[in-house]
């Protein structure tokens, strides 16, 4: 499955100064593969196949797998079907919450993860947290049931501020909907989630991430996906020769 994602400026920039020498003549597309193993059947797959398709010069293949399986199967997914894959994948991803896994589950999953250059976006206590931080600066435990129910009173404000009908819609949680990204996009701020995101790493020490709650590592591999990332952008640019 192929998308097009926006790329840095900055390898906007090296792209056109070789287009101009002459170096790249006939390239069209910086194509990057991805492969994306989640724990989650639909609501994490659903989630990052609504990112952009056709934006910039970058071409993204995402390549989704997993669904129905645990923390550490989901890890070992990744990297059973990045070794046996006849196709080179330029990023592979783990994506799993913390749930009620057992926290040394939990923490061995990260562990091998990093262990094995595996990118790992895991959420404590779960991916709907990412969602909810478009709205709010979450900074104390979550219990996973307590999610649907605070995404949905965010967002109903939002609808209720923007609409100019008496008869405004309201907004239900469905946990595998498949238009989450364009509803967050729409009400809530990816670019402050992100910076909330950051910010929540900065609060927890060590490697006991069962104990890190709310956090959430979603926003590094959206940061990917939407061409703000400096080390995958910098692969790219490794990749097609675009030096300065």
């Amino acid at each position: 499955m192929a998308r097009t994602l926006k790329i840095d400026n900055v390898l906007k920039k090296r792209f056109a100064k070789k287009e101009q020498k002459g170096k790249k003549e006939g390239v069209k597309d910086l194509r990057v593969y991805f492969l994306i193993v989640c724990e989650g059947e639909k609501t994490e797959p659903n989630y990052f196949k609504s990112f952009p398709q056709k934006v910039g010069t970058t071409v993204y293949d995402l390549t989704f797998d997993g669904g129905g399986i645990s923390t550490t199967k989901v890890v070992e997914k990744a990297i059973e079907l990045r070794n046996k894959s006849i196709q080179k994948y330029d990023r592979v991803w783990a994506v799993f919450d913390r749930d009620s896994f057992k926290p040394n589950l939990f923490n061995g999953a990260i562990a091998k993860a990093m262990a094995n250059d595996i990118g790992c976006a895991w959420s404590n206590e779960a991916f709907e947290l990412w969602y909810l931080l478009h709205f709010y600066n979450r900074v104390t435990a979550m219990h996973r049931d307590e999610y649907k129910r605070a995404i949905e009173k965010a967002i109903n404000e939002k609808i209720k501020i923007s609409s100019k009908s008496k008869k405004q819609e309201i907004f239900k949680y469905k946990k595998n909907a498949t238009d989450m990204y364009a509803t967050l996009i729409k009400y809530g701020y990816q670019e402050q989630a992100i910076l909330w995101s950051k910010e929540l790493i900065k609060q927890h020490i060590g490697s006991n991430f069962a104990n890190h709650n709310p956090c959430t590592t979603v926003y590094q591999l959206v940061e990917e996906l939407i061409g703000k990332s400096e080390e995958l952008n910098n692969l790219i640019a490794q990749k097609y020769d675009l030096g300065e």
